[in-house]
């Protein structure tokens, strides 16, 4: 809290603009694979459009849920590094 009594407004993380000449990635319906999906890292709920790196199976893939109209899709399933690197990449504004 703060000296006021205030509780502080927590984000995580948020990609930054997208950058000239950016990566479009492919973007599939989701695949429901596996039962159980572990979302290691996600991007911050107060956008509209949140993107989340997940894992299962030994393999792992972006999940991008856009709330304005509620769609979900995911990338390639995939090795984790690459997907991790794909993410990162996210993050900075080189791809979408």
């Amino acid at each position: 809290m703060s000296e006021h009594g205030e509780i502080p407004d927590f984000h995580s993380l948020h990609p930054q603009p997208l950058k000239p000449g950016h990566t479009k990635l492919t973007w599939y319906e989701p695949a429901h694979r596996v039962q159980r999906i572990r979302i290691v890292l996600h991007t911050c709920e107060c956008r509209h459009t949140v993107y989340e790196l997940c894992t299962g199976a030994g393999q792992a893939f972006i999940r991008r849920t856009d709330r304005e109209n509620g769609t979900v899709h995911e990338t390639a399933w995939e090795l984790t590094a690459i997907a991790q690197k794909t993410f990162s990449q996210i993050l900075i504004g080189e791809a979408s």
